[in-house]
């Protein structure tokens, strides 16, 4: 007869949380605050940080990653994992307000969705770049 099959991870419960942290990134929410014209420009122009992958000159501000050259940096921009990230990022983050309305305080408001599109190559994001977009109109924030 076979034996019993032994349970290896039983005892491994002091390394749970290192690994759902691992390879944790930045929140939508905080990816939000980067995405603001004043912060998004430091981001993306940067001073050389040779700790940084390609000294910290090739940044993606969608997805909080560096890139070792401007060529993987473009690869990325066709990648399944940054499309879904621009449509995370779609949707206006919760605020208090929101959550007021959801418990009974107020009146219900449609979700806003904003039109997110890839960073210009110049690495200088303007007003234009994140817009909100309702009813099919496109506004600025």
């Amino acid at each position: 007869m076979p034996y019993r099959r032994k349970k290896y991870h039983d005892g491994d419960t002091h390394l749970k949380k290192q690994w759902r942290t691992k390879r944790r990134r930045k929140d939508l929410d905080e990816i939000n605050e980067d995405m603001k014209v004043e912060n998004a420009e430091k981001l993306l122009k940067q001073e050389v940080d040779l700790d940084k992958p390609g000294g910290a000159q090739h940044y993606c501000l969608h997805c909080a990653r560096y890139f070792i050259d401007g060529h993987a940096l473009q690869d990325h921009f066709k990648t399944k994992v940054h499309k879904r990230r621009l449509k995370a990022l779609e949707l206006e983050p919760y605020s208090i307000e929101e959550s007021e309305r959801a418990a009974g305080k107020g009146s219900f408001e449609s979700i806003k969705k904003r039109k997110i599109e890839t960073q210009p190559q110049d690495g200088i994001i303007s007003p234009v770049d994140v817009g909100v977009v309702k009813d099919g109109d496109i506004s600025l924030n």
